[in-house]
């Protein structure tokens, strides 16, 4: 039901809309029965069994849902214990929630170039922006496509510094065979609207260090011990520690359940538009019109999205144009953060990031969502090959 009514609606103001988050059909009725039950609130059945999905999915020591994904960066700054005066180092083409979180906490973010291919944080440029303040490195896997996280994870130790994953963009993606957001300490998870798996505004903080998860219990719930009254290992739940009110409500988790029952299919559907796009614009790269994304050998991404990069910025803007002309919606990616305002203010670049400057410029995203009919896709690929011809 809920597919025939996505198909059915698909096409809204525009032929071909950015984004239009999907449902299963299950989403309202699991909110009724969150409604029957009378626990609106965080951490109810709904909560439950998404963060022990996760936990299995993962093999986390413990997934707790949150409010959103920068929600979860922020409890993960509060777990890594970032304090003013801090470094952090991660690159500088990702959105601002991945340095708010620890500006937040009085960190400078450091930022970093990334690589040509994969568009993720430059590990070889890695070691020579720690300084003796540094605490931790945080990977961005853009598009669903894993940072060199071997490489990483191995400076990280050596320096002593937390890795945090942000895994925003990666849910169900992997590298090498073994999935992302496993390998740090703590990872970020997003369920927003436009992300594979959604509950409008939501996200998880995955805790793979055993030692982090009882505080990390803590903070979650508003810096008490509640999570160990309800266990029945204390009598009466207390203020203990620092924390804030970071759990998402039962309805998002309801909603969140209806989607992580379908987690697979949902990549999936995107997995086979990503590559209708790849294989319709291999000859266009081969002239030189555009680049396609590069998934190295060992990466399995979650075709989270479709980027293409253009000659220069002046040919992204007419293809902008004419697709709105086409009504076919697209957007770029992302305003440089070493650049913004915010981003000059509190952190600093490790360097030149010549990379990051240029793909920022050329980089057009377009459209790709679970439910996009054939001619749908068929539309924008035949538009973007008719005006770059």
């Amino acid at each position: 039901m809920g597919e025939k009514l996505n198909e059915a609606s698909a096409v809204g103001t525009l032929s071909v809309p950015f984004n239009r988050p999907y449902t299963t059909g299950f989403e309202l009725p699991y909110i009724a029965e969150a409604i029957d039950g009378a626990h609106l609130s965080g951490s109810g059945p709904f909560s439950s069994r998404c963060s022990n999905f996760l936990e299995e999915l993962l093999g986390a020591k413990r997934v707790l849902l949150t409010h959103s994904g920068t929600g979860a960066l922020e409890m993960a700054a509060l777990l890594a214990e970032i304090k003013p005066g801090d470094e952090i180092v991660m690159p500088s083409f990702t959105f601002s929630s991945t340095a708010t979180a620890f500006v937040l906490r009085g960190a400078t973010p450091v930022f970093v170039d990334v690589r040509e291919d994969t568009l993720n944080l430059d590990e070889r440029l890695v070691e020579a922006a720690l300084s003796d303040r540094t605490r931790a490195v945080v990977p961005v896997h853009y598009g669903g496509v894993g940072c060199a996280l071997d490489e990483l994870t191995g400076i990280a130790a050596e320096h002593q510094l937390h890795v945090i994953e942000d895994a925003a963009h990666a849910l169900g993606a992997s590298l090498h065979g073994r999935l992302l957001g496993t390998y740090g300490a703590l990872t970020a998870l997003s369920f927003h609207e436009t992300k594979n798996v959604i509950c409008g505004e939501g996200g998880a903080l995955v805790v793979n260090d055993p030692e982090l998860v009882a505080r990390a219990e803590i903070i979650h719930e508003k810096g008490t011990n509640r999570r160990a009254f309800f266990r029945g290992q204390v009598d009466k739940y207390t203020w203990v520690d620092t924390g804030s009110s970071f759990p998402a409500s039962e309805l998002a988790a309801a909603f969140l359940w209806a989607q992580l029952e379908r987690f697979e299919w949902l990549n999936d559907q995107r997995v086979a538009v990503w590559e209708r796009y790849q294989e319709s614009f291999g000859d266009l790269e081969a002239e030189g019109v555009l680049r396609r994304p590069v998934v190295p050998p060992g990466a399995g991404h979650n075709a989270h999205l479709y980027y293409l990069l253009l000659q220069s910025e002046e040919r992204r803007g007419h293809l902008i144009t004419e697709l709105a002309q086409r009504r076919i919606a697209t957007v770029f990616h992302y305003v440089p953060l070493h650049s913004s305002p915010a981003g000059r203010r509190y952190g600093r670049a490790a360097g030149d990031l010549p990379v990051t400057d240029d793909v920022s410029a050329r980089l057009l995203r377009l459209p790709l969502w679970v439910g996009m009919s054939d001619e749908q896709v068929d539309h924008v690929i035949a538009s973007v090959r008719e005006i770059l011809a």
